[in-house]
Order: structure tokens, then sequence, then C-alpha cells
């Protein structure tokens, strides 16, 4: 299964319903007495931000009062506001807040999706769900062309994203969950392990704003120095190339080595 566009992929997401656990407890999650008289989404949960990102974080599914009443993730809930704040620290945001589909924000270099579309009962997708919607992950991130970092928030999104990289063939036999954790791997971007910004995790100190902002701040200097070698490399091959092209013009016949001055 795979996609042309972004805007395809999201037109089939919101009317999947091959998880029926999933689908019937989206769709029946009460309202809050905080959003009463709000619409609920209650549909899976496309990722939003910069197609042309060169960081993506990865959640592990919709929080039944954020991404599932607003329809888009980490929105409109408590780890949405953690997250945010963090994120507009490092530079990834244009503010330090996600409240609505309609609230303005911007992220910049970043796109952010979840492992899982749908809200699950108790947080806890089961092996099946997580496998359903694997497709829809891995045509999410063959989409975004210019990848160079994957942020994993918590244990079960990390090992979904371990996943990809071994369906992508890469060795993955030492990866393994640990805060601030990255791992340079063959074929795929770098990943980097990170605790889900949840009030369970914020509210006890085990996850500061200060940790999860150092390590988007360590996430977007590390991406921006990978990004930036092809770059120099492209540009000494088009020098290469300019220089040979010289030559041959002015009677260089092709034979032996050409040493530009790079």
């Amino acid at each position: 299964m795979g996609w042309a566009s972004m805007e395809e992929l999201r037109a089939d997401l919101v009317s999947c319903r091959r998880c029926p656990r999933l689908a019937g407890f989206r769709e029946s999650v009460p309202v809050r007495a905080a959003f009463r008289g709000q619409d609920y989404w209650r549909k899976p949960v496309p990722g939003f931000g910069d197609l042309g990102a060169g960081i993506v974080v990865v959640g592990l599914a919709p929080a039944a009062h954020g991404g599932n009443r607003t329809g888009r993730v980490f929105t409109g809930d408590a780890s949405a506001a953690f997250l945010m704040k963090c994120m507009h620290a490092a530079g990834l945001a244009s503010k330090p807040e996600s409240l609505s589909k309609d609230d303005g924000l911007v992220l910049k270099g970043c796109y952010i999706t979840a492992a899982v579309k749908c809200v699950p009962p108790g947080d806890r997708p089961t092996r099946e769900e997580f496998q359903n919607c694997a497709p829809y992950l891995d045509s999410e991130l063959s989409l975004l062309p210019r990848v160079q970092s994957i942020v994993a928030l918590g244990h079960l999104a990390f090992e979904s994203i371990t996943k990809w990289a071994e369906r992508k063939g890469a060795d993955v036999k030492r990866m393994e969950f640990r805060h601030g954790g990255s791992y340079a791997l063959a074929n795929v971007p770098t990943v980097y392990a990170c605790y889900h910004p949840s009030p369970r995790n914020t509210n006890t100190g085990k996850l500061t704003a200060k940790m999860m902002t150092s390590l988007f701040r360590k996430v977007v200097e590390e991406s921006n120095r990978r990004e930036v070698r092809p770059l120099q490399a492209q540009s000494r091959a088009a020098r290469w190339r300019k220089a040979a092209k010289g030559r041959t013009s002015s009677g260089w016949s092709g034979q032996g080595r050409l040493r530009p001055h790079l």
C-alpha cells in the first residue's frame, strides 16, 4: 500500500475502519465537561507540519480529548501543551501552545505524527492495531524526503520506529529505549528516544521542560549538520563537472586524472 502524495494519504486515512475496536472507541469517547458543546473529530488523526521537514516527531496515538477531539495530533491536551512549549523553545514551532486546528500554529522544519492514528482504550494499541497502522506511518515517512532525524516519544513509539527501521533494512539489534539515546543507522534517518510528555511523566519530574528542550536543540543542531554535508558534496561535484567541461572544451581528451581546485 502506498500513496503518491500526503493529500492522498490523508484522504484515505480519515475514513479508515480497519480496526473495529479503535473505530468503536474513538466514536464513543464521552465528551468531557470542559468541552461540552464542541464537536469531537472522532476519526483517524493525520500528521501535520512542514512537508520539507528535517525532523519528524512520532508519538504513540491521539489523546481521547486531544487529537480525537481537535482532529490534529498533539493538540488540545496537557501533553500537547508541554510538547509545544519545548518545541517552541527549540525553534521548531511558531508558538508555545497547540490548541486547535485553526490556532495558527506553524511547525518549522518539523513534522508530527503518531504510530497509531486512532485513540486506543487505555492508551494501549494491540499488536494487530500497530500492524494495521504501519502502512500509514511508512508512507508518511517516505513522503518526507528531507528527513534527517526522527524523535520517538515514549517506549511504544520507539518500538514502532525500530520496526520501521528494520523494514527499511537497518540493523536494529543495539537499539534500546532510553531518554536521550540516539542511533545512527544505515538506510534511515538518525533515531532519538525521548520520554513521552504525558502528565504522569511531567508531573512527577521524570521528564522536565529543560530535558525535552535540550534534546530538541541537540536534534536540531545535529540534523542541520547532517543536512549541510550532502549539500557540500553536491557543491564539490558541481565544481568537478564545471572543471571537467572546461578541460574538455580546451582540448583535454578525458584521459588521466583531473585535479580541479576545490
